[in-house]
């Protein structure tokens, strides 16, 4: 059964994730003409079109992609709700649903700034790739090095928004509990 739960969780995260990675890069104004935002583009807007034509965007953030990160953390807990605890609460869902999200949004985040961390060390030049991840993480970056400035080529703003992120997401679950 651990198995089978693995399964489950792990399709529901993915997509999760990436329709998370869709909000995020439409906040942050990615180049959707870059192959990889073509990719995310094109995995999500099966769900997202339809959702827009009843949910509309609200202060320039595209809420459709929000209800749908929702919908599917919700359907996520309540298949595992229903396949391993054999019941359904309504209020076990919703709720379930909201720390899911977040969850996986903190987890979104942190791979991210990991992966641009290690392809800045990798890539030379310009890569599609790399810079997707540059055009996510710089609005997260660019006040921590007005504050703190690489130090002889080294950029710690990484490793503050890191530090800083886990401390929020730690924060949230103690306040959650």
């Amino acid at each position: 059964m651990s198995a089978m739960h693995f399964l489950i969780e792990t399709l529901f995260n993915l997509f999760l994730m990436v329709v998370l990675l869709r909000f995020w890069m439409q906040w942050a104004r990615v180049d959707f003409y870059n192959p990889l935002s073509q990719a995310i583009v094109k995995a999500t807007s099966f769900a997202i079109n339809p959702l827009r034509k009843i949910v509309p965007g609200f202060g320039g953030f595209d809420m459709a992609s929000l209800v749908l990160a929702y919908i599917v953390a919700c359907a996520k807990v309540s298949v595992l709700m229903m396949a391993f605890g054999g019941y359904w609460d309504a209020a076990g869902v919703a709720l379930g649903g909201l720390l899911t999200v977040l969850k996986e949004a903190f987890s979104l985040v942190f791979w991210i700034l990991v992966i641009r961390a290690l392809l800045s060390w990798v890539v030379q030049g310009y890569n599609p790739v790399a810079a997707v991840f540059e055009q996510l993480t710089e609005p997260l970056l660019r006040p921590i090095r007005k504050v703190i400035p690489p130090l002889g080529g080294l950029d710690l703003s990484i490793m503050v928004v890191l530090i800083g992120m886990m401390f929020l997401q730690r924060l949230v679950m103690d306040f959650l509990h």
